[in-house]
């Protein structure tokens, strides 16, 4: 009897033709469906994973976000604020190597009442999947979950795209690239090679029953001896929860051979302030590490029939690691601009060149500030010397007070004639907090 072997069957879906095509469903992606749906512009957009899903990262959201989302919507923002999956942010608190602590509230915090917080931690799970519902709702926007989109070709004007196998095929004349920092596409096809000195690597974990979280909306940054100029971070999550990390520049890494995973396991239960506080906390899940693309290096960030936003254009603030912000913004300025390319019928690099003109003008120099503050703070005795002015005039803490929201103080910040000027006005007393 002849013996058969049956063919794999593969579903064939018909050519999808779109004038745009979003590679990635995070932040980036969804921002630009958005963004491009209340322009009346329809998209495709796919990700390879099915929602709600995990994304490891610190789960910090930014004034950014809240205040685009109010732009385009403030219905969607009014269903954010009313969601019992996030924390408000009204402060951060630092710890310096010396191991004194100090506590900046943001401006606004006097305005409760009224105001909505400054930033916010949610975890990325909950607020990726609240994105997502919001995308579900926009009937010019296709989206296609449990996609992996792996192969990508430039055709004459358009780009043709499909899965491994071919079921999953659209050919677009715009390519939205916004899946994330391991981004393939930005590689491959965008050039944009990991620089170890404008990347950094952390790690993310869990836990409950962490003590002594901020009553008052705070989350923690702790400049440890032992990991400068990295950071440890806690940042209180609903019910009682936290997220706490570490992250360092990657070069840093390699040149001193560091153990992220390793590192925080040793604050955790050694380090004399931060110990006494995990005593009793509870790891959920695992600690997983995962990568960030800085947007300390100018790069090129667009090219033939594409573009690249959030993480998958390297646009992650040097200072704080926070992208999501960033993946905004960059993708508004995207979907304002694939609107110039229809309506001008122009894809050509030339004209997309825009793209990277407006992201440079709206990011880019407070990236570099970000920069030029993480490198000013990455010697241990420059961290002591700031705290020790800092805890000691009142002035210096009204001035931080806007360090979240006004970009004119981050740049104050990197100026050491500002700290001679505060150190030589210290009061002699010294402040009650």
């Amino acid at each position: 009897m002849p013996i058969f072997h049956a063919k794999p069957f593969v579903q064939i879906i018909s050519m999808l033709h779109t004038d745009i095509f979003i590679l990635g469903a995070g932040p980036a992606g969804v921002a630009t469906a958005l963004k491009l749906s209340y322009l009346g512009i329809p998209c495709v957009i796919a990700d390879k994973a099915v929602f709600p899903r995990d994304k490891v990262c610190g789960d910090a959201i930014s004034g950014k976000v809240t205040t685009l989302l109010n732009r385009l919507d403030p219905e969607i923002l009014a269903r954010f604020h009313a969601s019992p999956f996030h924390v408000d942010v009204w402060g951060i608190r630092f710890l310096a190597p010396n191991e004194s602590l100090l506590d900046i509230p943001f401006k606004s915090q006097q305005d409760r009442s009224v105001q909505n917080a400054p930033g916010y931690v949610c975890r990325r799970m909950d607020f990726d999947n609240f994105l997502i519902e919001e995308l579900k709702q926009r009937k010019d926007v296709q989206f296609f979950e449990n996609t992996a989109v792996t192969k990508y070709e430039r055709q004459g004007d358009y780009w043709m795209l499909s899965n491994d196998d071919g079921s999953f095929q659209v050919k677009a004349k715009l390519l939205i690239v916004a899946d994330g920092a391991y981004s393939r596409f930005a590689r491959q096809i965008g050039g944009l090679e990991k620089d170890n000195a404008h990347y950094a690597a952390a790690v993310r974990a869990y836990y409950s029953n962490v003590k002594e979280l901020s009553q008052e909306g705070f989350i923690e940054l702790h400049f440890i001896k032992s990991i400068i100029p990295g950071y440890f971070w806690i940042f209180p999550l609903p019910n009682g929860g936290a997220n706490v990390g570490l992250g360092m520049r990657s070069d840093i890494v390699a040149k001193k051979q560091v153990n992220l995973k390793e590192s925080l396991a040793e604050i955790i239960a050694n380090h004399p302030k931060i110990a006494p506080r995990f005593a009793e906390a509870e790891l959920e899940g695992k600690v997983i590490g995962y990568g960030l693309p800085l947007g300390s290096k100018k790069r090129v960030i667009s090219g033939e029939g594409y573009m690249l936003v959030g993480d998958a254009g390297h646009l992650v603030d040097p200072l704080t690691g926070e992208g999501i912000g960033n993946a905004f913004y960059s993708g508004f300025i995207a979907a304002e601009q694939a609107q110039a390319c229809l309506q001008e019928k122009n894809f050509s690099a030339d004209f997309l060149r825009a793209y990277d003109v407006r992201v440079a003008r709206v990011l880019g120099s407070e990236m570099k500030i970000s920069y030029r503050l993480q490198r000013f703070v990455s010697f241990p005795w420059i961290a002591n010397a700031m705290g020790y002015i800092i805890s000691r005039n009142q002035k210096v803490i009204e001035v931080l007070s806007n360090i979240y929201t006004d970009f004119e103080v981050r740049l104050k910040l990197t100026k050491p004639f500002f700290w001679l000027k505060m150190y030589l006005g210290l009061d002699r007393k010294p402040n009650s907090k």
